[in-house]
């Protein structure tokens, strides 16, 4: 199986062309201009390439975010969250970083969540040199994206910092232990099926025995007493979602703690909506309430 596995998404790392990444037209907000520029974080893993949203005042240091894209921790298309990121820099006032980091089965588990921890710890220190306010930091992603910003935010609250405000999980998976067979689904024909979560389950982590480690699932391994120190946490599940249950039980996991800001169920929509399948009123509503939440958090 892991060979297989490995060959499968090697095949589909080829396949999925760049313009299947991005959203549908409808979902891309081409009125909201994009400011960017492109750079390069070092990290112990390897530098990681970022595209980096400018808000439209920038006058003096703004509030950063640090985004990670979803791909089952396998499909690496960062350009997928531009539209998104674009967004929340307009709206919410922030400097948005959007992370393209490392994949399997080239670069398997724990090595993407180690990255994750040392952009966001190079964004935080790096407030004088690029123009952003390291001291007013919020993270998240969407899919595996917010599966490893989940997983980041629990290993930087054990180590001390750096101070994040908190966490945006969008659609995450958080249980890798669960077998994909026995996860419920409320679509008939969901995006993320299954044989797909099977599938990207084998090519990250293959071993089963280590999946249980929070930084694959931070909803069955994340201990209660780490859980009181993580940043609060606002967590969207898609109401049709294989991974809807999951998002869902870390909610009451984190509100149990006082570490739930604000928890979203998106009905009659599915994974990956905002790319694919969603309408733009729906998705621009849940954009506002991100945008909303940040701006807040970054006064």
């Amino acid at each position: 199986m892991p060979l297989i596995a490995d060959t499968i998404a090697r095949v589909m790392q080829r396949m999925v062309a760049p313009r299947l990444a991005q959203p549908e037209s409808a979902l891309a907000f081409p009125e909201v201009p994009r400011r960017c520029r492109t750079i390069t974080i070092p990290t112990t893993q390897g530098s990681a390439a970022a595209t980096v949203f400018a808000p439209q005042n920038t006058a003096g240091p703004v509030p950063v975010h640090v985004n990670f894209h979803g791909g089952g921790y396998v499909m690496g298309h960062p350009e997928q969250d531009d539209a998104f990121c674009a967004f929340l820099a307009e709206r919410a006032g922030v400097c948005v970083i959007n992370v393209d980091y490392a994949l399997a089965p080239q670069r398997r588990f724990p090595i993407a969540v180690e990255q994750a921890c040392e952009v966001i710890c190079w964004v935080a220190a790096q407030a004088g040199a690029q123009g952003w306010d390291g001291d007013r930091l919020t993270v998240g992603g969407q899919s595996a994206g917010g599966g490893l910003a989940a997983a980041a935010s629990l290993l930087l609250a054990q180590a001390g910092g750096p101070p994040i405000a908190a966490q945006i999980l969008h659609y995450p998976p958080l249980d890798l232990v669960t077998p994909p067979a026995h996860k419920q689904a409320r679509a008939a024909r969901p995006v993320i099926s299954p044989g797909v979560a099977r599938l990207f389950n084998a090519v990250y982590v293959p071993d089963p025995s280590i999946r249980a480690d929070m930084r694959a699932s931070p909803l069955v391994g994340a201990p209660d007493d780490l859980l009181d120190k993580v940043p609060p946490a606002i967590v969207i599940a898609a109401g049709l979602d294989l991974l809807r249950a999951e998002a869902a039980a870390y909610a009451q996991r984190l509100n149990a703690r006082g570490r739930l800001l604000e928890y979203i169920e998106v009905p009659d929509q599915d994974h990956a909506y905002n790319l694919r399948g969603g309408t733009r009123e729906v998705v621009e509503a849940v954009y506002l309430q991100i945008a909303r939440h940040i701006a807040r958090l970054g006064r």
